[in-house]
């Protein structure tokens, strides 16, 4: 008989019968793929074996297919294949185990459904659940959880849904924020030894300050700035703010500027109501500018405008750009000046004026101003008192009408324009202005402005025209603040003793043969004299196998000074392949009636964020062969932005520059220091956990309170937070990982994380007899949203609990079902890595803890 065993299974008989097996397998295939819709049962006895049936455990539900524990999940929600924010859900199971979401009607109409549109649905109570599927009340309307995505998949048919309901957040969603008071400073100083061994110092400060009450706001905007033992503090414009929801519109009271849209931008010292566009959905809107240069060492670089210095900053050499800039006015041409190490300026005028605005048929953009002048802070004015009105409407898709009214005792001015779409050739507006102004001297003129303005992005060559503007003047015509100006017989300055005839100016980027060609310019002259204002920036750049290649150059005639030019050219080397993060640079620069310059640097940034970058230089001028070295370096912490350069030339000259900014918050949960706070701002509380960081924010972390600041939200849209989980302390764990708010104009909102503080436990249950607790048990904390489910050995996973764990564990309905342990966590050899503890418990069958 065994030898017949044997011979059955001989590689012989195995030859014989394949043909019978392959014929068999290819029945099955076919049988499965018939049957491929069934539902398997698999006995929980398989799981464990015998050993498992013994046990009481109801293990019904993960035998269903997709079968889930049901609870609150915090979930994604897509309706009609758009996400929108996430929120935290609860779901029940249907008879088959699957996960039935309970959606209420109040958060039916926070997703734009449609729901008064539905009777039986609108009568329903607002915050409680729905008590049949939503596709009972919105035919074809259906909703289902991904749970492997955690996403909530909701089907609606279009005419359930508002329209441009994703573009709109609902004013009743605006939020207006805490209590705070707070100082945003940007504060900068150079320390520097000339080879004679003088010594000479600067430094800057720039404030803004205010306190946030319910909807009002309070601004002040200071500067400070010290040079050796001279000093000044200039304050330059302090406020009151408050939405109008009603109006769309923002309430201004106090010292600030007006927009500038239709009539010059005036400093003001009265009251200001404006409409605001990002009141409006995105869909329904209708520019400080970017500052480009290049420094030749570490360089200070100031701006101005209207006499004030509204920016100063130290800069590495070589390029660099500025986007972060805080203006006072929409439409005051800035002057910059950029004063290298060895103590040599360059300087140059930025051109700065608002574009024309298109509106969408309807919309009306405006502005209303009762107060008092207030002149620029270089010189002397009448301040008279003025009205001024403003209107830009839009009649159809292809023209938008605008125009205004200023008036005050000795001037009066009216303007009337137009704005016309051209289709595939851009927009253009024109305007004309009519002025009468008596001046200082008793002499009365009248006079007109015309103006046209054009904007264009040409799609087919890549061109953008941010502006091209041409202004005419006849003689006699006077803008307000030229008209207010005390003139001087003896005055040096002509700009002030001769009125403006035409201005040209043009902001225009160019795409050619992958490389990025700007050119920023303008050129204004006067009547009565030949001399002109002109300045021009341009430049190209280009990245040709990894590197990129720059070439610069700027124009300035200022008054009767000089003219001033400079040209550079740079390149960067990418070093990654050898320094993670890393570049070196090469730069080359060269001045009218300055030296040339040649440098040569590696740049990069450090740790895992980027929030530390450097920069080493040697340059090299052609002026007896000086020599010079710098290093530069900036850290982003989680308290404040910090910036330090050394610079020394071999003619034993040095300077020593620094910088900090950030900002200081006094919120009801105590004071927080944080990074430059932009106009809104995010009060995060993590439970007192610190340590804990967010997704795209460079340096930000929770403090020793469990605080964080997270700067330059977007007023009225959603801005979601988000914690970067790979990064969670040891000791922390949370339930949720991002949270969506929604602040109002320069708010101060607060949000808070669920996180847990404490260990990370691997906690090994069995019952008194010595049987481990059942495979698949929900175990609970006492008072605590933490829980966990039991392995296939009886260990239990828990993290963010404290050293005592009050814990309730289930494995059915019934009293014999539970058990309840009192753990206790103590230090012990067992800890494994990542902090995580091991600890082994009894679990009691104690009704009394029985939920």
């Amino acid at each position: 008989m065994a030898a017949n065993k044997l011979h059955l299974c001989s590689p012989r008989f195995l030859r014989r019968i394949n043909p019978i097996l392959k014929a068999l397998s290819g029945l099955l295939l076919v049988t499965a793929s018939n049957v491929n819709a069934r539902e398997y049962y698999f006995a929980p006895s398989t799981l464990e074996g015998d050993g498992l049936s013994n046990q009481d455990i109801n293990l019904s539900l993960f035998s269903k297919e997709n079968g889930q524990l049901p609870g609150t999940y915090l979930t994604k929600i897509n309706i009609n294949k758009r996400l929108t924010k996430d929120e935290s859900i609860v779901y029940v199971n249907d008879k088959n185990g699957l996960l039935i979401p309970q959606l209420t009607p109040q958060l039916l109409r926070q997703w734009g459904i449609r729901v008064d549109s539905y009777p039986e649905l609108a009568n329903l109570p607002t915050t409680e659940p729905i008590p049949k599927t939503i596709g009972n009340y919105i035919p074809f309307a259906s909703a289902t959880l991904d749970f492997n995505a955690m996403t909530l998949r909701i089907s609606m048919p279009q005419a359930a849904v508002e329209m441009h309901h994703n573009d709109n957040i609902e004013p009743s969603r605006w939020n207006d924020g805490v209590p705070v008071f707070f100082a945003d400073y940007a504060f900068s100083g150079s320390q520097r030894e000339e080879s004679d061994h003088t010594n000479n110092a600067n430094q800057y400060l720039n404030l803004r300050s205010g306190i946030n009450l319910g909807g009002w706001r309070l601004r002040n905007y200071s500067t400070w700035s010290q040079t050796d033992d001279i000093s000044s503090w200039q304050t330059i414009n302090t406020w009151i703010q408050h939405d109008i929801h009603r109006l769309k519109a923002q309430f201004i009271a106090g010292e600030n500027s007006t927009r500038g849209e239709v009539f010059d931008s005036l400093r003001y010292r009265g009251v200001n109501i404006a409409s605001d566009d990002e009141m409006l959905p995105y869909n329904q809107r209708g520019f400080a500018p970017v500052i480009r240069g290049t420094a030749s060492s570490n360089a200070e670089v100031t701006v101005r405008q209207n006499g004030y210095i509204i920016y100063q900053a130290n800069v590495a050499p070589g390029a660099f750009e500025i986007t972060d800039l805080y203006s006072t006015t929409n439409s005051a041409d800035l002057d910059i000046t950029i004063k290298e190490a060895d103590g040599s300026e360059h300087h140059y005028t930025q051109p700065y004026s608002s574009v024309a605005v298109m509106q969408r048929p309807g919309n009306i953009r405006y502005e209303m101003t009762l107060a008092r002048y207030r002149a620029n802070g270089n010189h002397a004015a009448n301040e008279p008192l003025f009205a001024q009105g403003t209107a830009i409407y839009g009649l159809n898709n292809n023209l938008t009408v605008f125009g205004g009214i200023t008036a005050s005792q000795d001037y009066q001015a009216l303007n009337s324009g137009t704005g016309v779409v051209l289709g595939d050739f851009g927009s253009i507006s024109t305007d004309l202005t009519w002025a009468r102004a008596q001046l200082d001297s008793g002499e009365q003129h009248d006079g007109q402005s015309w103006r046209l303005m054009y904007t264009k992005n040409i799609e087919t060559t890549d061109t953008n025209f941010t502006l091209a503007s041409y202004r005419y003047s006849t003689s006699g015509y006077y803008n307000f603040a030229d008209a207010n100006e005390n003139y001087d017989a003896n005055d040096s300055d002509w700009s002030y003793r001769y009125n403006k005839r035409s201005r040209i100016q043009l902001n225009l980027s160019q795409t050619i043969l992958d490389s990025n060609l700007y050119l920023s310019g303008y050129q204004q002259d006067y009547w009565q004299t030949d001399h002109k204002e002109r300045s021009i920036t341009s430049g190209i750049n280009r990245t040709i196998g990894g590197i990129s290649v720059s070439v610069a150059y700027t124009y300035s005639k200022i008054s009767d000074e000089p003219s001033d030019q400079m040209v550079s050219l740079g390149f960067s080397i990418p070093l990654s392949q050898w320094l993670p993060k890393s570049w070196a640079s090469y730069n080359l620069s060269t001045s009218k009636h300055g030296d040339t310059n040649h440098s040569v640097g590696l740049n990069g940034t450090l740790l895992d964020d980027n929030r530390l970058s450097y920069s080493l230089r040697q340059s090299r001028t052609n002026h007896d062969g000086e020599d010079n070295s710098s290093v530069y370096g900036s850290y982003r912490s989680q308290y404040a932005n910090l910036s330090t350069g050394y610079y020394y030339a071999s003619d034993n000259s040095r300077q020593l520059t620094y910088g900090l900014s950030g900002a200081v918050v006094a919120h009801p949960a105590g004071v927080t220091l944080s990074q430059p706070l932009g106009d809104q701002f995010a009060i995060v509380s993590a439970n007192g956990a610190s340590g804990v960081r967010f997704a795209n924010q460079r340096g930000v972390q929770t403090d020793i309170f469990g605080n964080a600041i997270i700067p330059s939200l977007t007023p009225y849209q959603e801005n979601i937070i988000r914690i970067d989980t790979t990064s969670l302390p040891d000791d922390v764990d949370t339930d949720e990982t991002s949270m969506t708010l929604v602040p109002s104009r320069s708010a101060a909102v607060s949000t808070q994380f669920r996180a847990h503080v404490g260990y990370r436990a691997l906690i090994s249950l069995t019952r008194p007899d010595g049987r481990i607790i059942p495979f698949g048990a929900v175990a609970n904390v006492d008072g605590l949203s933490l829980n966990g489910i039991v392995d296939d050995h009886g260990v239990l996973y828990l993290a963010g609990v404290s050293e005592n764990i009050p814990l309730t564990v289930k494995w059915g309905d019934s009293a014999q079902q539970q058990c309840h342990a009192d753990i206790v966590l103590s230090p012990s050899p067992e800890t494994l890595p990542g902090g995580i503890r091991q600890v082994d418990a009894i679990c009691k069958p104690e009704t009394k803890h029985a939920k």
